[in-house]
């Protein structure tokens, strides 16, 4: 099998076919999180590190306007090649997040598979914060998904899984390379191994990602005070099923509130 060293977001039909296979139960629990916890009708929303559009693609399906930014060209070209393919429209370009602005606030935005805690410094994750409470009206919400750092346990940190579309079949695997707690930095391996009827790839990159407890994550918080906690859940995203933080709590989808 060929190996490339590669950056895995260069690769968009691939990464959209690893995180988009389960996007059914992301996209029904974001829809009853914009019932249960915006005020108001949701019809405005946006993603911060969109990526391949896994999910904007299906909420344009149901009508709603949409807005999102990357900083991978390649990602926002493969998002915006499919919706237009199909007859959508979305404010969707190449931007960073800790440094973008909108024309007109939306109503909910959603960025739930760890993408936040690719910001390695506290002053980008506040900027962040600071440029989606901007890009929010008051009662809406931003809901945030991260891997916090357990204070209790060990963490779980190697993972593997299948995703499969037609003839083309990929096998993923992330596993930890190093973790510094005081500079709150991790680096995990990742790899791509890529199976279609006429060839094999294997692509390794690697992940960097700043670290969060639950305590870490609230100090943060606090420097944005236009954000309120509304509900805590985690990766199992069961709208019925709120949760608790404790010492062990690792997946967690913070509901953040827009306040006036």
């Amino acid at each position: 099998m060929e190996t490339i060293a590669e950056n895995i977001y260069d690769f968009p039909v691939y990464y959209d076919l690893v995180f988009g296979a389960d996007w059914a139960a992301e996209f029904h629990f974001l829809t009853d999180c914009f019932e249960k916890h915006v005020s108001g009708r949701t019809r405005r929303l946006f993603e911060p590190a969109c990526g391949t559009g896994r999910l904007l693609y299906r909420f344009a399906k149901e009508g709603y306007a949409l807005g999102g930014i990357d900083l991978n060209s390649k990602a926002i070209e493969y998002c915006n090649d499919r919706l237009a393919k199909h007859g959508y429209k979305g404010e969707i370009w190449v931007g960073d997040m800790c440094d973008f602005t909108v024309a007109k606030p939306y109503d909910a935005s959603f960025n739930t598979i760890n993408s936040f805690r690719h910001l390695l410094t506290e002053k980008q994750a506040v900027e962040h914060l600071q440029c989606m409470a901007n890009a929010i009206r008051p009662g809406g919400i931003y809901a945030l998904g991260l891997h916090l750092t357990p204070t209790e346990g060990p963490p779980t940190d190697t993972e593997s899984w299948n995703a499969r579309r037609g003839n083309l079949s990929v096998n993923t695997h992330m596993w930890p390379l190093s973790r510094d707690l005081k500079m709150r930095i991790e680096r995990f391996g990742m790899r791509y191994d890529v199976y279609s009827p006429t060839s094999q790839m294997r692509i390794e990159g690697e992940l960097v990602l700043r670290s969060y407890t639950a305590k870490q994550f609230d100090q943060l918080l606090k420097k944005v005070p236009q954000w309120s906690i509304d509900g805590i859940y985690d990766f199992r995203y069961d709208i019925n099923e709120p949760i608790e933080i404790d010492a062990t709590v690792e997946d967690v989808v913070f509901i953040l509130k827009r306040q006036k």
